[in-house]
């Protein structure tokens, strides 16, 4: 039985640190790469095109949502296949530019056609649940005696790099 409780402890920590790593990813870069494509898209030929967006049934929108990120797969596959050839710098780069593009992309595309999408029982459950999911992994990690030292650590640094800016 201790196995079993220690197996589910080790199993439960590993899935926490990824959560926790996609939280982050959402909150750090969904939202301001997000809100970029968003200043992006007032250049009047996007601007119509994301209207036409908004206008789409619940399948052309869950279309439009779904083409771009399975379309970034082969690119990110491909800088793979560059990496497994010698040039790890390359590669690693195409495969940062593709997440942040593709972040910026699929996060405009979801803002846009998310009330299209909703009329999908599927997709309102399984986002339902994923709001709920993040909500209850984001207090997990907020109650970590390892999450409250880092957000002292960066009150601590913030002061002192606001003392240091103003002198």
């Amino acid at each position: 039985m201790a196995i079993g409780r220690w197996l589910w402890r080790a199993l439960r920590s590993v899935l926490l640190a990824l959560a926790a790593a996609v939280l982050f990813i959402e909150e750090w870069g969904w939202r301001p790469l997000t809100a970029w494509a968003a200043r992006l898209a007032q250049w009047p030929p996007l601007a119509r095109l994301e209207s036409h967006i908004r206008t789409l049934s619940p399948r052309w929108a869950l279309a439009a949502f779904l083409v771009p990120a399975v379309a970034l797969f082969p690119v990110k596959l491909l800088a793979l296949w560059v990496i497994h050839a010698g040039q790890t710098a390359l590669g690693i780069a195409v495969i940062v530019a593709a997440k942040l593009l593709g972040t910026a992309l699929v996060g405009r595309l979801f803002i846009l056609t998310e009330p299209q999408l909703m009329q999908f029982a599927w997709f309102a459950v399984a986002l339902g649940w994923w709001r709920r999911t993040k909500e209850r992994v984001k207090a997990a990690v907020h109650a970590l005696p390892a999450w409250r030292q880092l957000r002292a650590i960066v009150r601590r640094w913030r002061l002192w790099w606001r003392r240091r800016a103003g002198s």
